[in-house]
């Protein structure tokens, strides 16, 4: 058993420590235990091998097991090669009086799980809603999490409750890792799973889309963006003005995407997210996100929805890339979309359109059409609460 103790000095002078331990050649299994009085503070955990990033799981879990054929979730399987490796400790939170710790480390072979499946439910009609130029508008959600992180729900449980929902796409972006990746294509609900990633550092969060590796979240946030720009993937800004997870980190090249809405934004009279994305860049493309976790907790997925226009869900992160994005507050709330050079609000009968320029209009029925100038339009109620926005 390893023994220590983490100060408050520790944490300030570096927050991620390494804490170096052997496998042995011919091991099966590796199994890590972290104990710490929980009540006190919050110590992260995660794992490096001689090969490189082996897991993460943070906050939510105290003990991981890695074995040829499965790990944790979180964590990724394969043979645990002998030499050193390294328990990563991120100093989460440590108060005045420190922490002591305690690190067991055993290769006794484990069994694993057995997963249960929820079963296969029915999803509610597709919202009739005008393509163009032979591209549909899909429903969906940029961010949400699972049991590879921090989250309650399987894979399989999320995306049956997603479906349920009425939603095409979902990102799954468990944090700090990959080890939801592989099982993404496997599962059959009836809704597209886009790989994801959310980098998760102290002062800011980000989205990493597409199936483009393990992006490493000890880096600077420039290097988050050349890796998704070198490996074919997208990044956003997540929930930039969310709490104690606000953006704050420097960064040189400003990501295009950003979660201008995500469940935080709880009183969408306050515009400050909207502020923010005109003063992070002039063409910001918005997407949403519900950054759900469990029931109870932050929206529900789709709340809200991101929708994108494209000719599959397998080219939603093109189409992301290209601007054509609108959001709105749930896949049946009130929803601005970009055809062409006219602008079709549905749902909206009363609700106040929104110009680029300042300039408002009330909408009038409930499939309205109007002409689109350039620029991100939105609608409102009469009390300014943002309903939906539109590229």
């Amino acid at each position: 058993m390893i023994r220590g103790h983490w100060s408050l000095d520790d944490r300030l002078e570096r927050i991620l420590r390494e804490v170096p331990f052997e496998v042995p050649a011919g091991s099966g299994t590796v199994t890590v235990r972290l104990g710490y009085d929980r009540s006190l503070g919050v110590i992260d955990l995660g794992c490096g091998s001689p090969s490189g990033f082996r897991g993460w799981s943070g906050g939510a879990r105290d003990e991981f097991t890695i074995t040829g054929e499965w790990a944790t979730p979180g964590y990724l399987p394969g043979e645990p090669e002998p030499g050193v490796w390294h328990v990563w400790l991120r100093l989460h939170r440590v108060p005045p009086q420190g922490l002591d710790f305690t690190l067991e480390i055993d290769h006794a072979p484990r069994t694993p799980p057995e997963p249960a499946n929820p079963p296969v439910g029915e999803r509610p009609p597709r919202r009739d809603v005008p393509g163009i130029d032979g591209m549909r508008w899909f429903a969906g959600d940029f961010h949400s999490h699972t049991v590879h992180s921090d989250g309650l729900l399987t894979i399989d449980e999320l995306a049956e409750l997603a479906a349920g929902r009425g939603l095409d796409f979902l990102a799954v972006t468990d944090h700090n890792t990959v080890s939801h990746h592989p099982h993404l294509a496997r599962v059959e609900r009836g809704i597209t799973l886009i790989p994801g990633q959310e980098v998760t550092t102290d002062r800011g969060h980000a989205n990493v889309f597409g199936d483009v590796g393990w992006v490493d979240f000890r880096e600077p946030a420039d290097s988050w963006v050349e890796h998704a720009e070198r490996h074919g993937g997208l990044i956003s800004v997540n929930h930039p003005l969310g709490g104690d997870c606000a953006w704050l980190l420097p960064i040189t090249r400003r990501p295009q995407v950003a979660e201008v809405w995500s469940s935080g934004w709880w009183d969408r009279r306050w515009g400050a997210p909207l502020a923010w994305a005109d003063a992070w860049r002039d063409d910001v493309i918005a997407i949403g996100g519900s950054d759900f976790h469990r029931h109870g907790g932050d929206g529900l997925p789709g709340a809200p929805t991101t929708w994108v226009l494209a000719e599959d869900t397998g080219g939603v992160l093109a189409a992301v890339a290209e601007g054509r994005t609108a959001v709105s507050a749930g896949p049946d709330a009130p929803l601005l979309l970009r055809l062409g050079d006219e602008l079709l609000a549905l749902g909206a009968d009363g609700l106040v359109l929104v110009r680029p320029d300042g300039g408002r209009a009330v909408i009038r029925g409930e499939r309205v059409t109007v002409p689109a100038g350039p620029g991100p339009h939105r609608l409102e109620t009469y009390e300014n609460e943002v309903m939906a926005l539109c590229a």
